[in-house]
């Protein structure tokens, strides 16, 4: 869009889209920790039930990506009427 403009879109934009990009890793990484969590008591001879803060952290990223996407995707339709030829 900024190529189509020819000139820069506003800030907060940029730091709608970057703040989406790390409410993503977030969600990735407490998956991750799940997962990892969960190999090893299963190596321990563990139950398979989840601990219980894994899953309300793997929530509560999830609960933020939610808002962040459609924070997101506000901010890129702001920035496409922006673009769009009036």
């Amino acid at each position: 869009m900024e190529r189509l403009r020819s000139s820069p879109l506003h800030a907060n934009i940029a730091t709608a889209l970057d703040k989406h990009l790390e409410v993503i890793h977030l969600v990735q990484a407490r998956r991750k920790d799940e997962i990892v969590n969960a190999s090893n008591r299963q190596r321990q001879g563990a139950a398979r039930c989840p601990d219980d803060r894994e899953v309300f952290a793997l929530a509560l990223a999830v609960k933020e990506m939610s808002l962040s996407t459609r924070r997101a995707r506000t901010t890129l339709w702001c920035a496409l009427q922006m673009t769009l030829p009036k």
